[in-house]
């Protein structure tokens, strides 16, 4: 069930008049919306429904547990971390590395029958995993208590507006909201309204038709493209996947605000950055943090010399590419970003803190097309494809076929909307908390019929539901 669908309005609609009727029945609306979110997850396979279940539950005793018995808390987080990574790796990384295992027995000349498995990937299960570890983590550092309600837990791990995609949400900002009563709020509902037209404006209409007319062609077969095409190709997919990606957290951001629950943002410019370090600081920020405290500084960060911070932020960034999926390309692209931070650290010495006008720009320039190098192999569908894409640049040969005022419009607009000023949205959110309920009404009909009529036909997936 995607987002901007009917069937996704129709299921909203229902959640949100009930859900906001049992707001004096606390218990009551928390398992109505637990059902509501096995039934948005189990659109997709209802049979993975029991999978998000066994987690939650894991997750749930493991918290008593470190809770009830202080003696043995490290071993039992050491267990239910094993099973949390065990459960994701056996359905994401499984058929991985049996086939990079069965490639390197060939390679040296032995034949043996690995047993290879047809696993379905469940949607959103790194995001579900990622929370529920947040949340044992958080139980065992005291930054949370441990004797939350089963239902408590379940809820907080499978809430549909975050569940397949993100922000990952932490335990110690959720579970809070989950206690306190719920009480409609006339600036959070408006605010998740705005941010709802704003994620469906920057998929259906950006996102959407730069991967139909620009990005998905040439990264189908790049040799058949110019050269021309395939840099306007890059630009259009550093901004597709920041509109996609970012509609869908201002969506989830919207949808659960309209229910009465505040999530953290999860983008901030990104493309403004001027250093890699500043980009993970704007870009998907709740995996960047989550990468951060659970990850970076379990590993030591920076605090036992030079040589093991660079170490720890190359794993760090080396899994954090893992993470997003099991192919060698992904994990490439987290080694360009590891390499990159170990050599931005290393170029710090050595440059004064205080950087002119000047050069800030030109490092803006520079981390953005660094970014878009390194989303070649984020976007192509194997290794060998970005190979294949990073060759055909010397097709200068081949007149360009794509660059055309519609797409370069596209491009435009989208690094126009990235760039917008948050005052400008700060003011057009004040204006419209100010309008009468009615006037509100209309504005957003209008708003959701306008990109009905310049959207395209039909609803793709957004691009982090593969992960």
């Amino acid at each position: 069930m995607l987002f901007p669908t009917l069937n996704f309005g129709l299921f909203f609609l229902v959640v949100f008049f009930v859900s906001w009727f049992l707001h004096r029945k606390p218990d009551g609306r928390k398992l109505f919306l637990l059902l509501a979110s096995y039934f948005f997850y189990g659109f997709w396979d209802w049979r993975l429904v029991f999978l998000l279940t066994a987690s939650a539950f894991l997750n749930f005793m493991a918290g008593r547990l470190i809770e009830n018995l202080p003696i043995r808390r490290k071993l039992i987080l050491f267990i239910a971390i094993t099973l949390n990574l065990g459960i994701l790796g056996f359905f994401k990384y499984y058929g991985f590395f049996l086939e990079s295992l069965a490639e390197l027995l060939y390679t040296l000349g032995i034949e043996r029958d690995l047993p290879f498995l047809e696993i379905i990937l469940p949607v959103g299960i790194s995001f579900f995993t990622f929370q529920g570890i947040s949340y044992i983590v958080d139980v065992y550092r005291g930054k949370v208590q441990g004797n939350y309600s089963l239902l408590d837990v379940m809820l907080y791990i499978s809430f549909f507006p975050q569940l397949v995609a993100g922000p990952i949400v932490r335990a110690a900002d959720f579970m809070p909201q989950l206690q306190a009563k719920p009480a409609p709020n006339h600036l959070l509902a408006s605010m998740g309204l705005l941010l709802i037209l704003w994620g469906l404006f920057k998929k259906a209409i950006l996102a959407n038709y730069l991967s139909v007319y620009l990005v998905d062609p040439v990264f189908f077969d790049p040799t058949r493209y110019g050269t021309l095409d395939l840099i306007l190709a890059c630009y259009g997919y550093a901004v597709q996947i920041y509109c996609d990606f970012s509609a869908y957290s201002d969506i989830a951001i919207g949808v659960a605000a309209l229910l009465g629950y505040h999530f953290p943002k999860n983008f901030d410019q990104p493309y403004r950055a001027d250093s890699l370090r500043d980009f993970w600081h704007r870009w998907h920020i709740s995996l960047s943090t989550w990468l951060r405290d659970y990850l970076y500084i379990p590993l030591g960060g920076n605090q036992h010399g030079t040589f093991k911070t660079y170490r720890n932020l190359f794993i760090t960034m080396l899994l954090g590419g893992l993470w997003h999926g099991a192919a060698w390309n992904f994990m490439l692209w987290g080694t360009f970003h590891g390499i990159g931070l170990m050599v931005e650290r290393f170029m710090s010495g050595f440059r004064n803190r205080q950087k002119s006008t000047l050069h800030r720009y030109l490092m803006i320039f520079f981390v953005f097309h660094f970014i878009c190098f390194t989303w070649i192999f984020f976007r192509a569908e194997d290794f060998e494809l970005a190979i294949s894409f990073l060759t055909a640049f010397g097709n200068w040969d081949i007149p360009a076929t794509l660059v055309t005022p519609f797409i370069v419009t596209m491009i435009i607009l989208g690094i126009s909307i990235h760039f917008t000023p948050p005052q400008t949205l700060n003011r057009i959110e004040t204006f419209f908390n100010r309008q009468p309920i009615l006037v509100q009404g209309l504005l957003v009909g209008f708003v959701i019929v306008a990109i009905e009529a310049f959207g395209m036909e039909g609803v793709a997936p957004f691009i982090y539901f593969q992960f």
